[in-house]
């Protein structure tokens, strides 16, 4: 078959995915604009004051350490004890934040709809939700490197992963990056901080605030684009469904298949 056709087909198909995520989350946005702000039931507590001060707290440290890594970007070699501890400290921050909603009277289960979607329909809900993500994140990097002449570069995690040479090591990156993050980061940006921008500034405000944290707190300037992209999936992808379980399931979905590409990359195209 002439490689030319070949090319046009895979045009097509890339064009058509591209065309089916846009209309996927652009529904997804129509669905939730015309729905009015939840209200809490009698009697249930919900974000007030004290969230708002952690936030702006949470905010304001993870803007200054994407500030510190983006300074080093280059010049730092992330090692073994860097993930530990890394891992440690967001394990720490996990505890920290649901020991004080505790403390406040919040219940988790209700304002992050934990009960609200079975799992096999949150597992069933991410993979499809981030298959449609998949060509906007794709875009994202493509724009940002073209258009914003955004230079290609890898994290330094990826960089880890890809030259380590001891299963301890890989089976640690694993172990954080499709456990641990998933559920830190969707707690701590889509559950918390959107939740309480959203409560006081609306939805918009808090999708853009959650995400370019979320995109900032990697510390890596060429992957903002598609990082704020997947933020923004993430988040519509929460608040569609009422169950951060859905957007923790696509966040570790989509870090499990990255590790795939990069453990067998002669399976996956360049």
């Amino acid at each position: 078959m002439p490689e030319g056709f070949l090319t046009a087909i895979a045009a097509v198909t890339n064009a058509l995915l591209l065309v089916g995520g846009i209309y996927i989350y652009v529904a997804l946005a129509r669905q939730i604009g015309a729905r009015a702000i939840p209200l809490t039931e009698e009697g249930e507590r919900t974000f007030g004051l004290p969230e708002v001060l952690l936030a702006l707290g949470l905010s304001s440290l993870f803007l200054l350490n994407a500030a510190a890594a983006s300074a080093h970007e280059g010049k730092m070699v992330l090692r073994t004890n860097d993930l530990i501890a890394n891992g440690l400290m967001s394990a720490a921050l996990f505890l920290f934040v649901a020991a004080f909603l505790r403390l406040r009277g919040l219940s988790m289960t209700t304002l992050a709809g934990f009960a609200k979607v079975p799992f096999w329909k949150a597992l069933m809900t991410g993979v499809i939700l981030l298959f449609a993500a998949y060509p906007l994140i794709f875009l994202a990097d493509l724009l940002a490197r073209r258009v914003l002449n955004v230079p290609s570069s890898n994290q330094s995690i990826v960089d880890l992963f890809t030259g380590s040479e001891t299963l301890q090591q890989r089976v640690l990156i694993i172990i954080l990056a499709v456990a641990l993050a998933p559920i830190v980061e969707e707690f701590v940006f889509r559950f918390f901080i959107y939740g309480v921008v959203r409560r006081y500034l609306g939805r918009f405000a808090g999708l853009v605030t959650n995400s370019v944290l979320f995109a900032a707190v990697h510390g890596h300037v060429p992957s903002a684009a598609p990082l704020f992209v997947l933020g923004c999936c993430f988040t519509l992808a929460y608040e569609w469904s009422g169950s951060i379980l859905v957007s923790m399931t696509m966040h570790a979905l989509f870090n499990s298949l990255t590790l795939t590409a990069l453990a067998f990359p002669d399976l996956v195209q360049p």
